[in-house]
């Protein structure tokens, strides 16, 4: 593979602007240096964001210009940073961060993601405490019980989108169980020059705004000659009564977003070095508000060591597919060539986050072309025969029926089927593990979920395809990371069986962008209540068809496989279209705490519910 150096103007300029964004972007302006307090920059660590180290920090969120796309916008920034600083912390230390808000119109809060601390410290406004005014300062202290790489963000507004977010790294207390020699952090994050307020509002309006390759006269004959006509037009029936379409992989994309790579729009190269034959070890972390990454290195393999910031048997990947929220800890060794691009590209294939790694600053790697934009099927949405991931899962009455959608109320729905779809309501428990489908091989829905003019769709046949690594990833001719691959390198913590079950439904409604937990917005939906020190279990279904990365704060998510046993331990779950997976939980946190969908316009419009964990009375 061949490199160039992109200081002699190598830069494809071809691209568009919105995808690429500018050479030089970011924070314009870094004023109030003087004010920060005093930082270390690690000598092997290469961030576009400032390093802080200790255990007392000054944390300053205020408003700051950046300029991505050749257009200056506002900020919302940490210290006058974007991404905001690095925060280095070390296991068994108390930390304490002052952070002041110094906007002028708006309260503002952070919360520590994936970080075990008191209710009083996660920094969620409504819940964890009221949130820090205009002008003040809130302070946080809590111990680290914890290692592994983990991040912060906003839990204000739409402030997150914004730009404030940033890294956490928590150095073990001991050895990790692998060795480095160098270390980076890749934060992939998602920008748009738009007021985030004026976005949300545009998808409540018109949902499908960013979707530009919906299905042509083109593409209808190209699909008989392939599947032919009967199967064409079943097909084609079926999205036109949900009033769906399968090229909606993902709500925002490339066209309203440039994507970064800690802070750099691709055009801009962050760059980490390497040394030939140095091992290094990239943090990865998913900082984006509505956009999954696939991830990979071309010319390299890479062995993830770590997920959400805790220990696995090492993997050996060529790509992974990272959900929002999520964290990778991956180990690579750069040999044979100069520069090689870290590649990102988001779900739907519109765009593309960019970084490299190189011997010197200014040398580019090739860059790969985008995948072919992939289409959902109505296996993928848990329509069809599980597993198939084909339109032939579609055969027979279930299927024809489902494709009428929720919406329809299920009238003309015949047997086995609409008795199953209309089913008894949700119970607490029920008999069997939470990880596979129910003894009758059907879904059963909440009773909240019908006749709901906030659902437009149900699953009928849902598995929890651990090992499947989502759409327009699978038989790429790339070894793709799935959740079945990844295995803790610990026992469960807790090792007691659940006492007792929590399913919970997502739900939603294209046409209306309107997202909930069971068909209930988060305004609408009463608390979870867990006893404290209980061992349960937590089962998602997913009955949309997009992808919803789940967050419960303050206690551990301990999926499951399918056999009903411990497998890997995260603080967010992916949940795609058409999957069942369930989670232990041990309520070990007393408090309130949130518990919701991470694409943060999912969030603001209902996918949101209370945890709270109380004594037993």
């Amino acid at each position: 593979m061949s490199f160039r150096d992109s200081s002699a103007g190598g830069a494809n300029l071809a691209r568009r602007r919105f995808v690429t964004g500018l050479a030089v972007g970011g924070v314009a302006s870094l004023g109030g240096l003087a004010r920060w307090p005093a930082f270390a920059a690690q000598p092997q660590a290469a961030t576009a964001s400032p390093e802080l180290r200790g255990t007392e920090f000054d944390l300053s969120i205020g408003r700051s210009p950046v300029n991505f796309t050749g257009r200056a916008r506002m900020a919302t920034t940490v210290n006058g940073s974007l991404p905001a600083p690095v925060l280095r912390w070390r296991e068994g230390d108390t930390v304490t961060l002052r952070v002041a808000n110094h906007l002028r119109d708006a309260y503002s809060s952070i919360h520590w993601h994936g970080i075990i601390l008191p209710a009083n410290m996660d920094g969620v406004p409504g819940l964890s405490f009221d949130g820090i005014p205009p002008g003040e300062t809130y302070t946080y202290r809590f111990q680290l019980n914890q290692a592994g790489t983990y991040w912060y963000h906003s839990h204000s507004m739409l402030q997150e989108q914004e730009g404030l977010y940033g890294a956490i790294i928590v150095d073990p207390r001991e050895p990790a169980p692998y060795h480095y020699d160098r270390e980076h952090v890749v934060l992939l994050s998602d920008w748009t020059d738009m007021d985030p307020g004026a976005l949300f509002r545009r998808m409540k309006k018109m949902a499908e705004y960013d979707n530009y390759y919906k299905r042509t006269v083109g593409d209808f004959m190209r699909d008989v000659r392939d599947d032919g006509l009967s199967a064409t037009l079943q097909d084609r029936g079926m999205w036109g009564r949900m009033r769906m379409t399968p090229t909606d992989i993902s709500d925002v994309n490339a066209h309203t977003y440039t994507y970064l790579v800690n802070g750099a729009a691709p055009a801009g190269n962050w760059t980490g070095l390497f040394k030939p034959g140095e091992k290094v070890l990239l943090r990865f972390i998913n900082g984006a508000a509505m956009t999954y990454f696939d991830v990979r290195i071309p010319g390299l393999k890479m062995t993830v060591v770590a997920a959400d910031g805790q220990y696995i048997h090492p993997v050996t990947v060529d790509e992974f597919r990272i959900a929002v929220a999520e964290t990778f800890d991956v180990l690579v060794e750069p040999a044979g060539q100069e520069a090689f691009s870290i590649f990102a590209q988001d779900m739907g294939r519109t765009g593309y986050a960019r970084g490299t790694l190189a011997v010197r600053h200014g040398l580019e790697a090739p860059l790969p072309n985008l995948d072919p934009r992939p289409l959902l099927t109505m296996d993928d949405m848990g329509h069809g025969s599980h597993g198939a991931h084909g339109k032939a899962g579609m055969e027979g009455g279930c299927g024809a029926a489902m494709g009428m959608g929720a919406a329809s109320t299920m009238k003309g729905m015949e047997g086995g089927c609409g008795a199953a779809m209309m089913g008894s309501t949700m119970q607490d428990a029920h008999a069997g593990h939470g990880a596979g489908a129910p003894s009758n091989g059907m879904v059963r829905h909440p009773a909240s979920e019908h006749g709901n003019p906030l659902v437009d769709m149900q699953s009928m046949a849902v598995a929890p395809k651990l090992d499947d690594p989502g759409i327009g990833l699978r038989n790429n001719g790339r070894k793709v990371l799935t959740y079945a691959d990844m295995r803790s390198l610990f026992d469960d913590p807790d090792g007691r069986e659940p006492g007792r079950e929590i399913e919970l439904h997502l739900t939603g409604h294209m046409e209306k962008f309107a997202w909930s937990f069971n068909g209930q917005k988060f305004m609408d939906a009463e608390p979870l209540r867990l006893n404290y020190g209980e061992r349960m279990r937590i089962v998602l279904v997913n009955d949309t068809m997009m992808t919803h990365p789940i967050h419960l704060h303050g206690l551990w998510s301990d999926l499951e496989n399918e056999q009903g046993e411990f497998h890997l331990r995260k603080h967010t779950v992916d949940i795609p279209p058409g999957t069942r997976r369930s989670y232990r939980v041990r309520a070990d946190a007393l408090g309130r705490w949130a518990y919701h969908c991470h694409l943060l316009m999912h969030m603001e419009a209902g996918m949101m519910r209370e945890v709270r964990v109380e004594e037993r009375a």
